[in-house]
């Protein structure tokens, strides 16, 4: 019998005796095979070396967690007397040497403040002077020692004469007059006594305060290796940003670049930042990149630049401001941009008025917390986001405050039909509701309409001053995408030449401004099927609410505004509802600022119809048509009645341009003969006076009567 002994385990195992039959069923399964040594049952297990119970024993302790953490303390205790010797020994060098204006030179220099090196330069040179007089001073300095010693000696000793003659007069005592000299030797031979006392003890303990001292100094300055200082981890959440918070993140943004010039800097990288300024609810800092780091790294990184800040990423903005190679950052204060703001002023000021031409409307908060004011004056508008982030709002809380300028006239397109805009019935001429091809068409027309207007004005005679008029169409994207064709073979829809829609924004965006036809759109998820290029383009002021990706965010804001900063894809959805990224002009931006960041006022619906009707009580009545009913027959001759009402005979071009007015789709491309056709049966045709066709009112008005008396006999029969 045999047995197999492990050199590992020392436990035996017993072989199976393979000489005997035995069911393969009852076979247990194969072993793993040791590497081993078959010795006689009755040998005893080799012993293990002594070299290698030791090597076994140094490895168990120097691999135990104690071990570590015991060496990582005298390591870092002992570099702490180190460093803090070198702390200490480049304190006392820099006081003696100008070594400390050398280094602020040197990082002025790489921060292009040239100003501030001449500056450093100056104070050198005063101190190496004063270093100078210091060391000359000092080859007299024995003899003054010398010479002032001696007179001070003489003095006190006079003194003290002078004091014992004054108490000898006094007691009438000649001893009295050494007293005081005795008093002085006795003092000197007390602290004598005293001295020769503390002595040991103090030669005994200065080594060891020193040694405290240099321990004390490396502990607060942390002058010991990464891996020897405690592991303790350090929340910067909420907390208030320092320089050194800022430098810290961005020397560990993961740039290797930026990383070794914050290294290489004798500040450790302080010169790069600027003033940190309160701004709003969070601050403020221009930094400085150093050469080979460019902004568009630092932009890419916004993320874990955020984290290292302590702060999450919509809690950080960058933005580049003029000067060159440098960002802008904004850090909010922890948890401030989930605060709402306040309520709109239009809510809380009733007497609020409006100025198209000069005022600003009152939109929102910036980061900074000043009030956000826009200015409409001239100014096509495009505003875009997700669906449900408060894309509605914004636009109708700007069209509040404009209506309450009452020269202002306004015809809306709502291709939601939620009731979004039913406010503003008895404020607009014009307001479609609803999502059909048929309102697309209606709003189509009424952008057409819009465009027969613009080109009338734009004939007048030089100098004619008009009422602005603002064409505004929320969820534009329904109008692009829209399939419904004309009867002229045209689309309504689309983004080619021949979409009516398409073309009708082009051509109010071209020349409307200029005689103040403007046109708002309001759109979503924008694509280049649902928001063409030249249209989102055409926008003076264009606003996005969050979006989904940053090829969006380029869409709606442009290349410049994303790549200065702007970030709505970088928006919470749901989070950051109301919140807009405004590009272009309309708004002031700090120089060098291609975008601007602003929290809307959120104004409700009952808020917004008290609001609309202050507006309609400061107009006369307005009479709100939908263009979608198209079942009211023009009466052209009743029409041409009205427009004649303040005039006894009108040249013809005049009433054609004010049947227009009146009804821009029935008489926009109405002709002499279309006003002579209409007449003409009533005996009321145009003619000639004083050289010109005119029309006679007194005429049209015989003619409308006569019409009604025959209309009302032929009812009676």
């Amino acid at each position: 019998m045999t047995e197999i002994i492990d050199l590992d385990a020392y436990r035996p195992r017993p072989v199976p005796d393979l000489t005997k039959h035995t069911d393969p069923s009852d076979t247990p399964p194969p072993r793993e095979v040791l590497e081993g040594v078959i010795l006689p049952a009755d040998s005893a297990a080799p012993a293990v070396p002594l070299w290698r119970r030791s090597a076994r024993t140094v490895r168990v302790v120097a691999t135990d967690p104690r071990t570590r953490t015991a060496a990582r303390t005298a390591a870092r205790h002992g570099a702490y007397v180190a460093g803090g010797a070198g702390i200490l020994a480049k304190r006392a060098w820099d006081g003696r040497s100008a070594a400390r204006y050398e280094r602020m030179i040197r990082i002025a220099e790489v921060a292009g403040q040239h100003e501030t090196a001449m500056e450093w330069e100056e104070r050198g040179r005063q101190f190496r002077a004063a270093r100078h007089q210091r060391r000359m001073d000092l080859l007299t300095a024995p003899q003054r020692l010398a010479k002032g010693a001696l007179v001070g000696a003489a003095t006190t000793a006079g003194g003290l004469i002078a004091l014992g003659t004054v108490l000898a007069f006094a007691e009438h005592d000649v001893s009295q007059v050494i007293a005081p000299i005795a008093f002085t030797i006795d003092v000197v031979r007390t602290l004598v006594w005293v001295a020769s006392i503390v002595w040991g003890p103090a030669v005994f303990l200065a080594p060891w305060a020193a040694l405290l001292t240099l321990w004390n100094v490396g502990r607060r300055g942390q002058a010991a290796p990464n891996w020897a200082l405690p592991a303790v981890q350090r929340s910067t959440d909420g907390m208030p940003i320092t320089p050194s918070i800022v430098v810290t993140a961005l020397r560990d943004l993961g740039i290797a670049a930026l990383r070794g010039a914050i290294k290489a800097m004798e500040d450790n990288g302080a010169a790069m930042l600027g003033p940190i300024r309160i701004a709003g609810c969070g601050v403020e800092v221009d930094v400085t990149l150093p050469s080979g780091v460019s902004t568009e790294e630092v932009q890419g990184r916004r993320r874990k630049l955020a984290e290292n800040l302590g702060r999450h990423e919509h809690e950080v903005f960058i933005t580049i401001p003029q000067a060159a190679r440098t960002v802008r950052l904004w850090i909010a204060d922890s948890g401030a941009l989930d605060e709402p703001i306040g309520p709109s002023p239009l809510t809380i000021d009733a007497d609020m008025s409006a100025a198209y031409a000069t005022g600003r409307a009152p939109w929102g908060q910036d980061l900074r917390g000043d009030a956000a004011l826009i200015s409409l004056f001239q100014r096509h508008l495009l505003i875009t986001g997700l669906s449900n982030q408060g894309k509605t709002a914004s636009l109708r809380a700007l069209l509040l405050w404009l209506v309450l300028d009452p020269t202002v006239q306004v015809r809306i397109a709502d291709l939601k039909g939620v009731g979004d805009w039913r406010m503003f019935d008895g404020l607009a001429t014009v307001l479609i509701e609803g999502p059909t091809d048929d309102h697309v068409i209606d709003a189509t027309e009424m952008l057409e309409e819009g465009v027969a207007e613009m080109e009338r004005r734009l004939m007048a005679p030089a100098g004619t001053t008009w009422d602005p008029l603002i064409l505004l169409v929320d969820e534009a994207q329904v109008a692009f995408m829209c399939p419904a064709v004309g009867p002229d073979k045209r689309p309504y829809g689309g983004v080619k030449a021949t979409s009516r829609y398409f073309q009708a924004a082009r051509k109010i965006h071209n020349q409307g401004r200029a005689v103040d036809v403007l046109l708002w759109q309001g759109t979503q998820d924008p694509t280049d099927q649902n928001l063409p290029k030249l249209v989102r383009e055409g926008a003076h002021i264009r606003a996005s609410l969050v979006l989904g990706t940053e090829s969006q965010a380029r869409m709606a804001l442009g290349d410049k505004a994303i790549d200065g900063g702007a970030a709505p894809h970088k928006l919470r959805q749901g989070l950051d509802k109301g919140t807009v990224v405004v590009a272009g002009d309309g708004v002031k931006l700090a120089p060098g600022q291609s975008s601007i960041t602003i929290r809307t006022h959120f104004i409700d619906g009952d808020a917004a119809a008290e609001i609309a009707q202050r507006a309609k009580a400061r107009r006369t009545g307005v009479t709100t048509r939908s263009a979608v009913d198209t079942s009211q027959q023009v009466d052209a001759l009743a029409d041409i009645a009205t427009v004649l009402a303040d005039a006894d005979r009108m040249r013809t071009q005049e009433v054609l341009q004010r049947l227009a007015e009146l009804r821009p789709t029935e008489y926009r491309g109405w002709k002499f003969g279309d006003l002579r056709e209409v007449l003409d049966p009533f005996g009321a045709a145009p003619h000639k006076s004083d050289g010109v066709m005119v029309v006679d009112r007194a005429k049209v008005r015989t003619a409308l009567a006569a019409r009604d008396a025959d209309t009302a006999a032929g009812d009676g029969e």
